[in-house]
């Protein structure tokens, strides 16, 4: 196993073990009711402060709502990647390799979306359209901080055009920042919500940078023995 496989494989499990240990913590540590609805938050008296110091902005979250289809359109086109790779190749096993790891990476990142909603950890510090939605980890800040990545390691990946990899970077960069400090301070999640939800998305991020890279190795080592 080359050393950026050994890097990215620890990284990414040791992220995954700081989210685990991150959520047993929000669970245990200074509980109180203190959200909408009697609801139990923990790291109570930070989430508190931290909320009246940012209030609630509902056009910044709305933005940040609408902007979530980002991502979802950058799924959306590497999935047509992929059917036109099996298309015009007729085999799946012709497909790109790191395309089908992103498949069933996205597929990974929506089920920890799902589990999540089906197991709340916490509850949103506003009900939202009078409702009480669940919170913990973000799932925006996840769907951003999963996806965003992935675009720019697949350009990087498939072209030289330095114009375009420090464009596509810059815009990255400067659209995952955005979403994530907007959604930290339009009040609709604790601050807990939005740094889980970054623990999250890294680990899950570097396993599969891990995962391709391991796949990359393969090929080369198949090529060699040809």
């Amino acid at each position: 196993m080359k050393r950026n496989e050994k890097t990215y494989l620890r990284a990414g499990i040791g992220f995954l073990f700081v989210f685990l240990l991150w959520t047993v913590l929000i669970r245990c540590v200074d509980v109180q009711v203190v959200g909408p609805n009697r609801t139990r938050v923990g790291f109570a008296a930070f989430n508190l402060w931290f909320h009246k110091r940012t209030g609630v902005h509902m056009t910044l979250y709305t933005i940040t709502d609408w902007l979530g289809l980002v991502p979802i359109a950058v799924c959306l086109g590497f999935g047509m990647v992929g059917v036109f790779q099996l298309i015009r190749r007729r085999n799946l096993l012709r497909v790109d390799p790191d395309i089908i790891l992103l498949g069933l990476y996205y597929i990974l990142v929506i089920l920890a979306y799902l589990a999540f909603e089906m197991i709340p950890i916490n509850y949103r510090p506003v009900l939202i359209n009078g409702v009480l939605e669940a919170s913990y980890p973000s799932s925006t800040t996840l769907l951003v901080l999963s996806v965003m990545p992935t675009m720019m390691f697949q350009i990087g990946r498939r072209t030289n055009n330095s114009l375009v990899r420090n464009g596509t970077g810059s815009f990255i960069f400067a659209f995952s920042a955005f979403m994530v400090i907007g959604r930290l301070i339009s009040g609709v999640h604790w601050a807990t919500d939005i740094i889980g939800a970054v623990f999250l998305s890294t680990g899950l991020f570097l396993l599969y940078r891990y995962a391709v890279d391991a796949a990359d190795r393969r090929r080369e080592d198949r090529n060699g023995i040809q």
